[in-house]
């Protein structure tokens, strides 16, 4: 079951989508959005973790300023998105990834999966949270690569993305040694099927080695 749910963080009452798996739940994740909002896309992202039993949580950020904003993958789209993402700050956002996996640790060790800016954002919950974290294609993690990871760590990355030079890649390679790391031939939101840069079969690889990924990270002690 999938619905909208009310959201307390530190600085005020946003929405977040919540997915629930059809099976007890192996673990949680926090899903982190691209700039573009929790659209249809990361609606659907997280209702696929829920399908491979993961609670999946992804909360709307924006609606500390604007309720309900969802964005077109166009120029306009991208302009709004950076505009409303610098404004909402790395602190700002993780304290509402914070709030987010207190709600759903009821399923177990919770996790956080981010995308394009929230593949950032889910990098630096790993540094400052200590969550288990998967950053696709986060264009904004390189500023912040001397931060200790404090988790296990896996990066996807397109080697056709221009955000994201090969450089900086190898730079993530350089700085953070111990994290997983893997380069798919393919542009810059490539997991998402309603940009250009989609391709399928990179996305279906990324998405089993994500799936791995917490398999592993998540598992109860026990």
């Amino acid at each position: 079951m999938s619905q909208w749910m009310s959201l307390e963080t530190p600085t005020g009452r946003i929405q977040a989508w919540r997915a629930t798996p059809p099976i007890p739940p192996k673990g949680a994740l926090v899903v982190v959005q691209e700039i573009f909002g929790v659209n249809r896309h990361i609606r659907h992202v997280c209702d696929t973790f829920a399908a491979h039993g993961y609670m999946a949580i992804a909360p709307a950020f924006f609606d500390h300023f604007e309720h309900g904003v969802e964005l077109e993958y166009d120029a306009e789209g991208v302009a709004r998105g950076k505009a409303l993402v610098d404004r909402l700050g790395f602190d700002r956002a993780l304290e509402d990834v914070h709030a987010a996996a207190i709600v759903v640790q009821e399923a177990g060790k919770v996790g956080v999966v981010g995308y394009c800016w929230g593949g950032s954002v889910a990098f630096l919950a790993n540094t400052r949270l200590s969550m288990p974290a998967v950053s696709y294609y986060g264009a904004r993690t390189a500023p912040f690569l001397d931060e200790q990871l404090d988790a296990p760590m896996l990066f996807h990355f397109g080697d056709h993305d221009a955000s994201i030079p090969t450089g900086t890649i190898d730079l993530h390679r350089s700085k953070q040694p111990t994290a997983e790391l893997h380069v798919y031939p393919a542009g810059h939101g490539f997991n998402c099927d309603q940009r250009a840069d989609y391709d399928e079969a990179s996305a279906t690889l990324a998405l089993d080695r994500t799936l791995s990924f917490f398999q592993r990270t998540l598992r109860p002690a026990y």
